[in-house]
C-alpha cells in the first residue's frame, strides 16, 4: 500500500506542464489580494510559496519580494517552476523538494508563507500549520487559498466523493470553521478571511489530472443523478462543468 505522500507524487508525475498552463491556475482574483498585502509591508519579504505546483504564486509575487522559496513534494513540478523562473529572469526564487507537514527550514526564516490549492492534498493540516508558524518571523503573515467544504452534510458528501474520484491525491476540503480551528490551534490568528466562487471546466479539469475515462463517466453518473438541491448549488452543467467554494484567508503571527 501506498502512503499517501506516495499517492501525491504519482498522481502529479508529468503533469506540470498541464498545470502550468492552466488557466484556473494561473488566474483568479486572489493574486491582487496577495499583492495588495505584500506591497503593505515595510520590506520586500521572504516568501515561502508552499505546495507551488506549477509556480503561479511564485511568478506573482517575485516583483515584489526579496527571496521566493517554491516548495512542493513534486520534483516533477518543480523542475517546471526552476525553469520557468529562469525563462522569465526571476533569478530569485529557489525551489525545495518536501511535504507540508516536515519543512526543510530554519526557524523564523520568513516573512510570509503563501498556499493556493495545495492544502486539500495535505495528509495532516494541523502538523503543517505547526511548521508555519515555526518558519514564520515574529508577526509574519500566512495567505492561505484553498477549495472548501460547506458543511452541510449532503454536499460534503457530493464534493469529497466527485473530488477523490477524479484524484486520488485529494484529502479533504475542510470548512472554514475547520480552518479557523486549525489556525487557532497553531497559534495563528485569523484577520481577513472571504469566500468566492471558482467555475471550473469540466473537460480540462479531469483531462489536467489525466483521470481514467471509468473515472469520468463514474463522475458523471454521480452529476447526472443526484438531488436539485445539490445541482443548484454547484452550479451543475450539462457537460459537467460546475463551481466550487473558495477560501481566501489570511493569518498573522502573535
Amino acid at each position: 500500500m501506498n502512503t499517501q505522500h506516495e499517492i501525491s507524487q504519482k498522481q502529479y508525475q508529468d503533469k506540470s506542464n498541464d498545470y502550468l498552463n492552466s488557466m484556473v491556475h494561473r488566474q483568479g482574483i486572489e493574486f491582487d489580494k496577495i499583492i495588495q498585502r505584500i506591497k503593505s509591508l515595510p520590506q520586500a519579504p521572504q516568501i515561502l510559496d508552499l505546495g507551488c505546483g506549477g509556480g503561479h504564486v511564485s511568478y506573482a509575487v517575485a516583483p515584489f519580494a526579496q527571496e521566493v522559496v517554491a516548495y512542493d513534494l513534486s520534483t516533477d513540478m518543480l523542475e517546471v517552476v526552476q525553469q520557468t523562473a529562469a525563462q522569465q529572469q526571476f533569478h530569485h526564487i529557489h525551489t525545495q523538494q518536501g511535504a507540508a507537514e516536515q519543512l526543510a527550514f530554519e526557524d523564523q526564516q520568513f516573512d510570509m508563507v503563501i498556499t493556493r490549492f495545495s492544502a486539500h492534498h495535505w495528509h495532516h493540516v494541523g502538523q503543517a500549520l505547526q511548521e508555519i508558524y515555526r518558519v514564520l518571523k515574529p508577526s509574519g503573515q500566512v495567505i492561505i487559498i484553498d477549495t472548501i467544504s460547506t458543511g452541510r452534510v449532503v454536499l460534503d458528501t457530493f464534493i469529497q466523493t466527485m473530488e477523490m474520484i477524479r484524484d486520488l491525491s485529494h484529502v479533504r476540503n475542510y470548512t472554514v470553521a475547520e480552518w479557523v480551528q486549525f489556525a487557532e490551534q497553531a497559534k495563528l490568528n485569523p484577520i481577513q478571511i472571504e469566500k468566492q466562487k471558482l467555475a471550473l471546466d469540466f473537460s480540462s479539469w479531469v483531462a489536467r489530472m489525466r483521470t481514467p475515462l471509468m473515472a469520468v463517466e463514474t463522475i458523471r453518473y454521480l452529476q447526472q443523478g443526484v438531488s436539485s438541491e445539490i445541482a443548484s448549488y454547484y452550479a451543475i452543467q450539462e457537460d459537467g462543468s460546475f463551481t466550487n467554494d473558495v477560501m481566501y484567508m489570511v493569518l498573522n503571527k502573535a
